[in-house]
């Protein structure tokens, strides 16, 4: 005997899309474009570090694997996307111009600050760096709590047991459907002084937090384009002020690239306006540091006084071997 033909449903068209769009919305709001408030990680970033944690035991005294077989890992048990996508997330975790700490430590080509893409994932490495460890350390202690994987035959971490501040850290960026986060990345110094201040002082207000945390430190360096008070003014609205300069939308304060067109070579305004307060780390490859202040070639130093002398341009960097050392700190000591 022949089944019967199913009888269609009359639906409301309005009604329908409204459905079906709401829930296209809330998938790509927590499943795919923005962060995780608790870990800062986006899901495909967490599923990466995870595999590499707990299937592929890539940590960060372990030899490196092909990108291919991680990015394979991935998707055949966590993460059921494209795989470039996947390497791309990778990727970007292993650059030290993208990320300000990162959590991926990658052998060969995976890009340049110029804009070159890395190679493809059947020629490069990687493993986990000593940081994403102390993300997943805990996983053991059951801290978290665990979820079916889309095809039901594993279970993944609904959320890293994070014992470093990822978000504040790296910052991130996103665009959801009617939601966007832009989130600039901070020192981690700094950040752990707000921390141990808060919990010496739980009421203590945003005025309070910025004493220790000066601003935005981003992995190739920046100068500010706003005054101190408009930078405070977003921290505290969580976006840059309305008809300001720095009206941008996001929650960070608008600042230039302190590089030219050739990243070896900054100018010698951008030389100029360089300190260690301001602007801790300039990407220069494997340039030699202050011993200090752990600053690339600064041109001044505000590690031994508050206050900040009269910037002035400098000639060029000197090529002795020598580890070098801030102007103020050498003419104390």
């Amino acid at each position: 005997m022949g089944r019967a033909a199913a009888q269609p449903l009359e639906t409301d068209l309005r009604e329908a899309a409204e459905e079906r769009y709401l829930s296209y919305a809330l998938s790509v709001i927590t499943s795919r474009a923005l962060p995780d408030a608790r870990d800062g990680l986006k899901p495909v970033q967490r599923r990466i570090l995870y595999a590499m944690y707990q299937n592929l035991r890539l940590t960060a005294g372990a030899r490196p694997r092909k990108s291919a077989a991680i990015v394979g890992e991935v998707l055949g048990k966590y993460h059921p996307h494209g795989d470039q996508a996947a390497y791309e997330a990778m990727v970007r975790m292993a650059q030290p111009f993208s990320l300000r700490y990162p959590l991926v430590h990658g052998e060969g080509n995976f890009g340049s600050l110029d804009g070159d893409n890395a190679a493809a994932y059947r020629y490069t490495e990687a493993r986990l760096t000593p940081l994403a460890e102390e993300m997943l350390a805990d996983l053991g202690a059951e801290t978290v709590p665990l979820r079916a994987t889309f095809d039901a035959m594993l279970e993944e971490p609904t959320v890293l047991p994070s014992a470093i501040p990822q978000l504040l850290m790296n910052g991130s960026t996103g665009i959801a459907v009617g939601m966007a986060t832009n989130i600039p990345p901070h020192n981690l110094s700094e950040v752990v002084a707000a921390l141990t201040a808060m919990i010496d002082e739980p009421d203590l207000d945003v005025k309070g937090l910025l004493k220790h945390v000066k601003g935005p430190d981003f992995p190739t360096g920046a100068r500010s384009s706003t005054r101190r008070r408009s930078c405070a003014t977003s921290t505290r609205a969580g976006r840059a002020p309305s008809g300001s300069a720095a009206s941008t939308g996001s929650s960070r304060c608008r600042a230039a690239s302190g590089r030219s067109s050739s990243p070896r070579s900054p100018t010698p305004s951008t030389r100029a306006s360089w300190s260690c307060t301001s602007v801790r780390r300039y990407w220069l490859g494997s340039s030699p540091r202050c011993s200090t202040c752990a600053t690339s070639r600064p041109p001044t130093c505000a590690s031994s006084s508050s206050s900040r002398p009269t910037p002035r341009p400098r000639p060029r960097w000197p090529t002795s071997t020598s580890t070098p050392r801030c102007r103020r700190t050498s003419t104390s000591t």
